[in-house]
């Protein structure tokens, strides 16, 4: 018992190591944090470096998030105003999922004449106080551009109706009320220089602008004509749809009813009645195969590398410019451990305010530039707005680890130092251990190969491991390949002479910049010779369909 009345702990006890731990950790930040302030110049380079890739990132996973519509949301822009859509799919009765998205025939019914053609017939179908509208959602126009002739994407739908709209929208002008009148989009107006009140001809018909329409789930060149303006006959055709507008949420015998006419139903909720084996909703997310996730696994470690070999050198020159206050404290008391923490530290702060600082910057930036992206990426308007908080924690402890990884060689480098050449101000350049020229030579040679395994295969993930291997082997060999380049500089004249010898004599600060170069240059020689390749092996191995000079 101490004289407080608490029992006490033993410096070398389990507690008392995790307490010593603890402030040493605790004091290394706050070191960490003042030096941080003090080299402004340092910190907002490794900040740029850290934050400008986790800006990218956290970017693009706001914009993905957006952009993938739930369930609730595809509905909610494919019906608009209406209730249900109901699809011809069939000439057999069929049996269909909640959702209307999957069906399978009856067995053991006869095919009768059960096909709706009409939209009376259609509305025969439905309860008493039914109203159903015609929309065929991909349709063409062909239209004379003036040097050729051109088709592009169009929607036949009834622009008036507030129930046939859908994910349509009137911007400007009428809606088309006769089989002669279009509604261009914005693009298409741009691309073929029309406004209100012009015409535009093609396929032997002419057709007059009258308004301005968008789709949210097409912001490209897309056209919106009457229905009477679709050839004879379109009611009947598969890609025909109908919004329809009920008095009551649809029952079992609805669906029953619609089924047995070979037209399956989508509302907004699970229809009831429904007896396909595949009740759940269908997955919406995109999700990766196992090939796929193992490249994007391996072209973010060949990102992190970069930014880990990137930042390498700033922590290096500030263990150097350190070094005294280093050796101060080794001389009141700590070992190297507490030097290895002092220096991590460095990273774990600057990882943190690197990460904090993209995440947030790519936050905003993702939902100021929305409808840039809309328009020039996606061509669609995305959901809701969402940061998606997963792959944000991801990629800021993604952050986290590349300062702490680019802080590790810096930190065991300070470690090994010498306290009384620190003291003194003296430079002393660590021996480097000819193990690491070994163990990346054999990296690199096992790279290389397994590179050129995949090049040969046309395995993008094994040439992709290759490259990695590769890689890392060359950041082993870099200090050495410094060495030999400075003995070799001898014969170069002053001036690149000086700066070899300079290099060689601070091989911390100068090996993860250039290994950072080799990496790179590596990386893009060995993606660029698969691709070039693998395009020749595809011209080699297509086989023409006629002799040349024929048509």
């Amino acid at each position: 018992m101490t004289r407080s009345g608490t029992v006490g702990h033993r410096p070398g006890s389990r507690y008392g190591r995790l307490t010593g731990t603890v402030g040493s950790w605790r004091a290394a930040l706050r070191i960490a944090r003042r030096e941080a302030l003090r080299a402004r110049g340092r910190t907002a380079l490794v900040l740029t470096m850290i934050a400008l890739p986790v800006l990218a990132l956290s970017f693009a996973a706001v914009s993905v998030d957006m952009g993938e519509l739930t369930r609730a949301e595809q509905i909610d822009r494919r019906l608009g105003a209406a209730d249900a859509e109901l699809t011809f799919v069939s000439d057999t009765a069929l049996h269909q999922n909640p959702w209307g998205t999957d069906w399978r025939p009856r067995a053991g019914e006869a095919v009768g004449r059960n096909r709706p053609g009409t939209l009376a017939e259609v509305t025969d179908l439905l309860p008493a106080g039914s109203r159903a509208s015609p929309v065929r959602w991909w349709t063409s126009l062909t239209v004379d551009t003036g040097d050729r002739v051109e088709t592009f994407e169009a929607r036949a739908l009834d622009l008036a109706d507030p129930l046939a709209r859908g994910p349509g929208r009137l911007l400007s002008g009428r809606a088309p009320a006769a089989a002669d009148e279009v509604a261009p989009s914005r693009a298409a107006q741009r691309r073929l220089g029309v406004g209100h009140g012009d015409r535009i001809t093609g396929g032997g018909r002419t057709f007059t602008v009258v308004g301005t329409v968008e789709f949210a789930d097409g912001l490209g060149v897309v056209f919106a004509l009457h229905p009477s303006a679709v050839p004879p006959g379109p009611v009947a055709g598969p890609q025909v749809t109908w919004l329809v507008d009920l008095p009551a949420p649809p029952d079992a015998d609805l669906v029953d009813r619609l089924n047995r006419h070979g037209v399956t139903i989508t509302a907004r909720e699970p229809v009831p009645g429904a007896v396909h084996p595949t009740t759940p909703a269908p997955d919406l997310s995109s999700s990766l195969s196992a090939e796929q996730t193992g490249n994007v696994v391996l072209v973010a470690g060949l990102g992190l590398l970069e930014v880990v070999l990137l930042v390498g050198p700033a922590f290096a020159v500030g263990v150097r410019r350190r070094r005294r206050d280093l050796a101060l404290v080794a001389v009141a008391g700590g070992d190297p451990r507490h030097l290895r923490r002092i220096v991590l530290a460095d990273g774990v702060v600057l990882g943190c305010a690197g990460a904090v600082t993209g995440v947030v910057l790519g936050v905003a930036a993702a939902l100021a530039g929305r409808p840039l992206v809309e328009q020039y990426l996606l061509q669609q308007r995305m959901g809701g707005y969402r940061i998606w908080p997963e792959a944000l924690a991801l990629i800021a402890g993604v952050a986290v680890t590349a300062g702490v990884l680019a802080a590790l060689a810096p930190a065991w480098t300070a470690a090994r130092q010498d306290v009384v050449a620190g003291l003194a101000g003296r430079r002393t350049t660590p021996p480097h251990r000819r193990r690491w020229l070994v163990v990346g030579v054999l990296l690199v040679g096992g790279g290389t190969a397994i590179a050129a395994t995949g090049a040969a295969r046309s395995v993008p993930t094994v040439l992709l491991v290759g490259l990695v291997l590769g890689e890392l082997g060359l950041v082993c060999c870099t200090p050495t390949l410094l060495g030999a380049i400075a003995r070799a500089g001898r014969a170069l004249p002053l001036a690149p002479r000086i700066a070899v010898r300079d290099a060689s004599r601070n091989r911390s600060s100068a090996a993860p910049a250039v290994s950072a170069v080799l990496a790179a240059v590596a990386g893009s020689v060995a993606l660029g010779s698969f691709l070039a390749s693998d395009e020749a092996r595809g011209t080699m191995m297509y086989p023409p369909p006629l002799p040349p000079g024929r048509v």
